[in-house]
């Protein structure tokens, strides 16, 4: 049966921008897909697959506290993401390779509100640096 204590909870998240913690993100998706070729071949009924090349695509959400996504423009960039939750088997942590964003926010504001920060990237790959594997 399941413990609950080791399902990991998003709050012990972090992102590090070319080593840098961002504080201020509090929201981290990334996904890599493949392009899968169909193939039909004589002799076989069935539809088969041949791997192609892998996009990957992400988006990470927070709070503007400063102009530095501006400034970065459209540079390359590493990110690790980390996962440590406390209660949980250990602790993860991804490196996505060659990332750069879809595009910069200029301004995104309403008065008397917090103002978000939303940014869409592509990467060119990725490293499993510390995987969770369960005692």
């Amino acid at each position: 049966m399941l413990d609950a204590s080791r399902v990991i909870l998003g709050t012990h998240g972090q992102l590090h921008i070319d080593g840098v913690w961002q504080t201020n993100i509090n929201k981290l998706e990334a996904s890599v897909e493949i392009e899968k070729r169909e193939l039909n071949l004589v002799g076989n009924d069935w539809k088969v697959h041949k791997n192609g090349a892998k996009k990957g695509t992400g988006t990470m959400t927070g709070y503007k506290v400063t102009s530095d996504m501006i400034q970065r423009g459209f540079t390359k960039f590493e990110i690790i993401s980390k996962l440590n939750d406390p209660e949980s088997y250990g602790h993860e942590s991804v490196l996505l390779r060659g990332c750069m964003v879809d595009k910069i926010q200029l301004a995104n504001w309403t008065a008397g509100e917090e103002v978000p920060e939303e940014t869409g990237f592509t990467f060119e790959g990725f490293e499993l640096l510390n995987p969770i594997v369960a005692n």
